[in-house]
């Protein structure tokens, strides 16, 4: 039997759409929302009417009809950290996505798909990002009560694992794969038998330095700079998760103008770049010692994985641990596709949210 998906992922002033028959894709638009209408809505979760309505107005001018979508699936934000995977959407779902824990327009797809799949009454899931799979060894900081938490690239570096263990003859629930996204962030993942089991945490600053991301910086001089009076918390903030990386070091987080420098001559822009690819092969040889060394493959992914430059500088270095694969770009839209249609087929099946986080913290007994 073959089936239509229809799929949506809001981001800060777009929304990416897209509908496969199967595996193939047959429409595909990313619908840009007027800045300043965006600007006028008090909270994130009021642009919800107004995003829905320029979503439809795409469709209308594509022809397409969502009576004909079989099923409907959406990346979404902001719920409790629960396992992960494929989630049927409900009022509760969509209530619970706008409870504030995340100021973000990712928190508006469970509202949108939920929406836009309604009058038809077909199946509607999601996928969110907030999915906690962590060994409980993996939670532990030098803080007490400072606990890491996995924040990753989670739709597209799953669907790239299950990628690469088909092609190399396993079930993804067989191997264990260390999959890197390298995009804007940089996030990094062990996955084990099925489970990302560790991985740095792309929001909170852990891990590679990144495009527009700081990563792991020693702790002290940080606190030195929260406390000098030159910044505001915001500032910080942003340093860590927006303005830091290469965008601190060289001015741009596009790799295709720092790879200009290093062919200009700057031996600057080489140390920096080079040093990305350096911590990653550093962070991906940490999570190999997580699999005691069992490591099947070694997955890359994001659109910095398009380039060989880059991707050569961390398969010289960690080649030795597994094969290196890239998958160069995004395959957000087509895991969102593959999911749904392994959840109609009966392959995986869909959760049910029950805002319950896996987490709940240890019990100390000294």
């Amino acid at each position: 039997m073959s089936y239509k998906i229809f799929t949506l992922s809001p981001g800060s002033t777009s929304t990416k759409l897209a509908v496969f028959e199967d595996d193939k894709q047959i429409f595909k638009a990313n619908v840009t929302h007027d800045p300043e209408v965006l600007k006028s809505f008090t909270e994130i979760k009021d642009q919800l009417p107004f995003r829905k309505q320029t979503i439809l107005d795409e469709l209308a001018k594509a022809g397409i009809d969502l009576k004909d979508i079989d099923a409907y699936s959406a990346y979404s934000g902001g719920l409790v950290p629960m396992q992960a995977g494929f989630y049927a959407v409900d009022d509760f779902v969509v209530e619970d996505s706008f409870a504030g824990r995340v100021n973000h327009p990712a928190i508006l797809g469970a509202g949108l798909i939920y929406e836009l799949a309604a009058p038809y009454g077909k199946p509607c899931f999601i996928n969110p990002p907030d999915a906690d799979e962590f060994e409980d060894l993996a939670r532990i900081t030098g803080i007490k009560g400072v606990y890491r938490e996995c924040r990753v690239h989670i739709l597209n570096q799953k669907e790239v694992a299950m990628r690469y263990a088909a092609e190399i003859g396993k079930e993804y629930e067989e191997g264990n794969f260390i999959v890197a996204h390298v995009g804007g962030g940089l996030s990094v993942s062990a996955q084990k038998h099925g489970r990302i089991v560790d991985s740095n945490d792309v929001l909170n600053g852990s891990g590679p330095m990144a495009p527009n991301r700081s990563g792991t910086v020693p702790a002290m001089p940080i606190v030195k700079m929260c406390f000098s009076g030159k910044y505001t918390e915001k500032d910080m903030k942003n340093l860590i998760g927006k303005t830091g990386g290469l965008i601190d070091h060289l001015g741009t987080d596009d790799t295709r103008k720092i790879e200009e420098m290093i062919h200009a001559g700057s031996k600057y822009a080489k140390l920096i770049y080079d040093a990305m690819a350096y911590q990653l092969a550093k962070e991906i040889g940490a999570l190999a010692v997580v699999m005691d060394g069992k490591v099947d493959g070694i997955v890359l992914t994001g659109g910095v994985s398009n380039d060989e430059y880059f991707v050569e500088n961390v398969r010289k270095k960690v080649d030795w641990i597994a094969p290196v694969k890239a998958y160069g770009g995004d395959f957000e839209m087509e895991a969102l596709a593959a999911g749904a249609i392994r959840c109609l087929k009966g392959e995986e099946k869909a959760l049910s949210y029950t805002a319950d986080p896996v987490f709940k913290g240890f019990e100390i007994d000294l």
